[in-house]
């Protein structure tokens, strides 16, 4: 759902990559229908079992004895959900019983932003899978997450990939940041202190050298509470900046403006070879008797149009 809604801001300014959340979106769907289907076949029998509200109700249960009511507390108090509202099916729910909802998609209307958290989300989908591969000793289970494990590697590399195509990307959106601040390391933790690449010598990104503050208490003391930190490390000055945000503001806005178009909108163009066919006719492709298409004012806004 995430690279769906992702994908509405991009048509127009970024064609391609709209095809890409497009696409990557449609599979996920795909997804869930195989998640589904495997949770159906586990459970197959279930709702049957459910049904037969007189032998296989929880009071006949408990009456068999200690271990079986002890069986049937610890099934109610691990996942009440399951028992009470699934019927023997899925639920839209994580492993807790959390229902899922929109709180999940993040689509921030930047492409330098959305594609590494989709990127952050098919990580985390991966170890998701790969953990539950250890929780099943089932051949065709395991097969199948690891299918849909690796395709969360598949769809990492595109992510990257159509990431590396938008230059620059970094930072993330457009503002370049603060030059006196983006390469300070505060040691602000007790106890070993570790160097590395992180805060020790050139930046992965904007190739500064890391200004390590061994005392940030001090640091901040003696620049009047950073307000008179100075530029450091670094090529980039105040002046350099400025110029580049108002470069990469002009140029950003100008690739959306640019590719919306004026007066009348629509999304999708129609092949015309298809929409001159006469009214009732059987569709070209499928055989079947062809809708009557909406008249086009249903399919088009008018700049002028309030929503």
């Amino acid at each position: 759902m995430q690279y769906f809604v992702q994908a509405f801001g991009a048509k127009e300014p970024y064609p391609d990559k709209y095809d890409l959340l497009m696409d990557i979106a449609t599979e996920e769907f795909s997804h869930l229908e195989i998640v589904g289907a495997t949770i159906q076949m586990l459970l197959s029998g279930v709702n049957g079992k459910l049904k037969d509200a007189a032998d296989e109700s929880e009071i006949m249960k408990i009456m068999g004895g200690k271990a079986s009511k002890e069986n049937v507390i610890h099934e109610a108090m691990a996942n009440p959900h399951f028992l009470i509202e699934s019927g023997g099916g899925p639920m839209v729910t994580d492993s807790r019983g959390i229902p899922w909802s929109g709180t999940y998609v993040n689509a921030n209307g930047d492409l330098s932003v959305d594609l590494r958290s989709n990127m952050g989300a098919e990580s985390r989908a991966k170890i998701v899978y790969e953990y539950l591969m250890k929780f099943t000793d089932d051949a065709y289970v395991k097969d199948t997450l690891r299918f849909l494990m690796t395709r969360e590697i598949a769809h990492f590399q595109m992510f990257d990939a159509a990431l590396q195509t938008i230059a620059p990307n970094f930072p993330p959106g457009v503002l370049q940041g603060d030059p006196r601040h983006s390469n300070t390391y505060f040691n602000m933790s007790n106890g070993q202190d570790v160097r590395g690449p992180w805060n020790d010598g050139i930046s992965s990104e904007l190739n500064e050298v890391w200004q390590y503050i061994d005392d940030p208490i001090a640091h901040v003391k003696a620049t009047n509470g950073l307000v008179d930190q100075e530029i450091e490390g670094t090529e980039r000055t105040e002046s350099k900046v400025r110029e580049m945000n108002e470069t990469l503001s002009k140029e950003r806005s100008q690739e959306i403006i640019s590719a919306s178009p004026a007066g009348e909108k629509q999304w999708s163009s129609y092949d015309a070879s298809l929409s001159n066919k006469a009214p009732g006719s059987d569709d070209n492709i499928t055989g079947r008797p062809r809708k009557n298409s909406p008249d086009a004012s249903t399919r088009k806004v008018s700049k002028r149009s309030k929503i």
